[in-house]
């Protein structure tokens, strides 16, 4: 599939290619070898590693998908109603009522909401149809001799070798996304030897034809990751006009009371009460607006795109009944060129933006508001021609 990725922060407990010793770049054909060489080094049998790697070829494919992220910089609303379909929202609910003792099970054992996993569920393999044509190892060796990021995925090439010990994965024929994830969630190798559940009871974990096995797995990984149980995500909220919006953003938390004080009313229920929350305007004071709690950090685990993140997290809320956010009228966004432009301008200035991509993510967004303020223009972290033309 065509995954929706920045980059993958999944499994930390795997070897680190530091650790490995095993240099990114150069010719690929010696890049395999130095990989055999290490894998027996780790204790691998050399004939397992000399069949496991016996197949392997770099996939320029790989490199072309890991490089286009134009569609992340698309603002929120566009982005979200680009992901969101009503068909998506009928098959969620028809996948709901279908798994319901699996997802009661997910609940029970992991206090993950259904909503959550069926939002993945949906945007990673739209309900396990789409799981990606790329061969994984293929992939994760790619990806690890290129030294843009090769830190973090060279550990599940070794993961994926234990897999293939274990009978789990064919290095000639196993597939899915570009980025080496496999499954209806898509999940690393690393993380499917630390979180893979047998959910259907077979004896085995597979990912890819098993929804028991890829729910409860995914609830797992959740639950690793540092999901709080039973408690809320993301909610839509009213804000009044008055706000500090320097105290919007990402990174700063206040008690959800705290918020209450200041105004900030949930645009439907209540607010969840003893709990910390951060105000996200991801179109700045004139758009939606949202307050995250806690287990919204837990997203970033999982993917590191701000817009794709904050697409999921109101997904799973509309999955479970939240209504159709409103929009608003914030400020027209900037366009590619123009947000690598700022974000030049921001890094000239000494913010560390993440990376000159022209997306607006979440290091970007936090400079933006710091240039808001000294600025004197209203602080809601949102990028305005106006700003771009003062910096």
């Amino acid at each position: 599939m065509r995954r929706l990725v920045t980059t993958l922060a999944l499994c930390a407990s795997v070897a680190t290619a530091a650790e490995a010793g095993v240099a990114c770049g150069g010719d690929f054909r010696d890049f395999v070898a130095r990989m055999k060489a290490e894998a027996v080094r780790q204790g691998f049998d050399r004939g397992l590693a000399d069949r496991f790697f016996s197949s392997v070829r770099q996939d320029p494919a790989v490199i072309r998908a890991d490089r286009a992220q134009g569609i992340f910089q698309r603002p929120f609303t566009d982005f979200s109603r680009r992901l969101i379909s009503q068909n998506r929202i009928d098959n969620g609910r028809r996948n709901a009522q279908r798994w319901d003792a699996v997802f009661d099970r997910v609940e029970r054992d992991y206090g993950v909401n259904r909503g959550v996993l069926l939002a993945f569920w949906a945007f990673e393999t739209d309900y396990g149809a789409v799981q990606g044509d790329f061969n994984t190892v293929n992939a994760l060796m790619t990806l690890s001799h290129d030294c843009r990021r090769p830190d973090l995925f060279r550990p599940h090439v070794f993961s994926a070798l234990e897999l293939y010990r274990r009978g789990d994965i064919d290095p000639a024929r196993t597939t899915g996304a570009w980025a080496g994830e496999i499954g209806m969630v898509q999940m690393l190798p690393g993380d499917i030897i630390e979180n893979g559940v047998d959910g259907d009871g077979d004896g085995r974990v597979t990912l890819k034809t098993s929804a028991p096995d890829a729910l409860m797995s995914g609830g797992k990984m959740l639950r690793s990751l540092g999901w709080r149980p039973n408690q809320p995500w993301l909610q839509e909220i009213v804000v009044p006009g008055g706000l500090d919006w320097s105290q919007t953003g990402v990174d700063i938390w206040k008690p959800v009371a705290d918020w209450e004080r200041m105004g900030v009313r949930a645009r439907s229920g209540s607010l969840a009460q003893g709990l910390d929350g951060a105000i996200i305007l991801p179109e700045g004071r004139n758009g939606p607006a949202f307050i995250a709690y806690p287990n919204f950090e837990v997203y970033f685990e999982w993917n590191r795109s701000f817009v794709y993140v904050l697409t999921a997290a109101y997904f799973a809320t509309r999955l479970e009944g939240a209504p159709v956010l409103d929009a608003g009228a914030p400020s027209p966004a900037l366009s590619g060129d123009e947000m690598r432009l700022l974000q030049q301008k921001l890094a000239a200035r000494g913010h560390d933006v993440g990376g000159i991509d022209g997306i607006l993510g979440a290091m970007t967004r936090i400079a933006v508001r710091k240039e808001q303020q000294r600025l004197g223009l209203p602080a809601d972290s949102w990028p305005t021609r106006d700003l771009l033309g003062r910096l």
